[in-house]
């Protein structure tokens, strides 16, 4: 076998060896754990969005009080 060949073997192995990683459970549930946390975080960051959003329209109408007194 020349170069050429070795390298196009173990690139076949390498990717026979990936395609049946992908394929197990422990991936899979891997997977579905990071893509919970992902769907947390943006939940978590919304809500962080609206109450940051409410506490400044409680301001601006407290400031518009304010100059109305």
């Amino acid at each position: 076998m020349n170069f050429d060949c070795k390298q196009l073997l173990i690139g076949g192995l390498v990717g026979a060896a990936v395609v049946t990683f992908l394929r197990t459970d422990t991936f899979r549930k891997g997977c579905a754990k990071v893509v919970a946390a992902g769907l947390q975080l943006k939940d978590d960051a919304a809500e962080f969005v609206e109450s940051v959003k409410e506490d400044a329209e409680d301001v601006n109408a407290e400031n518009k009080q304010k100059g109305k007194a």
